[in-house]
């Protein structure tokens, strides 16, 4: 589990705390694979060194905010007039680092290999793009929850200034630098995608309630909040059912639409089994299986219409 919160992460900032941190990551020789991320602007997430245990899986997660401005006077300063024509503002930078902290590597040579391999395969990449995500959208999560703020938004690497993949020694990758990196392209998408973004902002084409409900499922399955992913499809898998039904003339179509209304009152006792408490291993399958399905037939729909 992890908090933002001072009072509820391991946020290490003292020479002393990197010290800390060189135990739980090895040598500072040793090398680490990451997976870093560029933002413009700053995150929720205070700069600092953070521990996420899932398992026997250890990562490290490094924030770092650079050319940020000096922090502003607390009393509200007066309004001011605009100047037409002015440059706008610099932002900062915000560099992102998940270290793979439970998987060192035995040499140079096995850690060059990784990364060789990983950046040229792009569904490895992906995962470990997706993996390196899932650790970011964790933190803003726990601070969302420990600050009460619904509007902490989660991060898209599609909008990142960049993407690397890379190893370092333990010194390195604890300050956000590296010994070895590939930049990984994350902001291709397919055209038919950029086309029904505009559909949906010039108002010609209709969101459906299951959509964002499915999303927002998978955003919490994703980052692990199973019990949170449960709940979420119980009320996706509903509003589905009455928004598709009969919305394709299409066998494949007729077909999950009559699986997913025979499992509903299946997700419908999963969703109150976590109300209670974690899933069991065969219900979280139920749910993977289940929420993968209902995504299947957003996907056909969305293929179908062009």
């Amino acid at each position: 589990m992890i908090s933002a919160s001072r009072a509820r992460v391991a946020a290490l900032h003292s020479p002393a705390a990197a010290t800390d941190l060189s135990s739980r990551i090895g040598s500072l020789t040793r090398l680490f694979g990451f997976v870093q991320f560029e933002f413009a602007g700053t995150l929720a997430v205070a700069d600092g060194r953070y521990v996420v245990r899932t398992g026997e899986v250890e990562r490290v997660l490094v924030f770092e905010t650079l050319g940020a401005p000096p922090p502003g006077r607390r009393r509200r300063r007066r309004s001011r007039e605009a100047e037409a024509g002015a440059l706008p503002a610099s932002l900062p930078l915000t560099r992102a680092t998940a270290v793979r902290a439970s998987e060192p590597f035995g040499s140079e040579e096995n850690a060059a290999h990784w990364l060789g391999q990983a950046s040229g395969d792009d569904e490895r990449a992906d995962g470990l793009v997706a993996e390196g995500t899932g650790l970011l959208n964790r933190a803003l999560h726990a601070q969302a929850v420990a600050s009460g703020d619904p509007h902490v938004q989660a991060l898209n690497p599609r909008l990142a200034v960049a993407v690397r993949l890379g190893y370092g020694s333990g010194e390195e990758v604890a300050n956000g630098e590296f010994s070895a990196a590939r930049e990984i392209d994350t902001a291709a998408g397919p055209a038919t995608r950029r086309q029904q973004r505009a559909d949906v902002l010039g108002g010609r084409e209709r969101l459906n309630a299951c959509e964002t409900l499915l999303l927002r499922a998978r955003a919490d399955l994703d980052s692990g909040r199973n019990r949170e992913a449960a709940l979420q499809l119980r009320v996706g898998l509903e509003a589905l059912l009455v928004e598709f039904r009969g919305a394709l003339s299409d066998s494949g179509h007729e077909e999950d639409m009559g699986t997913i209304e025979a499992r509903r009152h299946d997700i419908g006792a999963l969703a109150n089994a976590a109300l209670q408490g974690d899933l069991s291993a065969e219900q979280l399958q139920t749910l993977e299986d289940t929420q993968a399905l209902c995504e299947r037939v957003l996907r056909r729909r969305r293929v179908l219409d062009g």
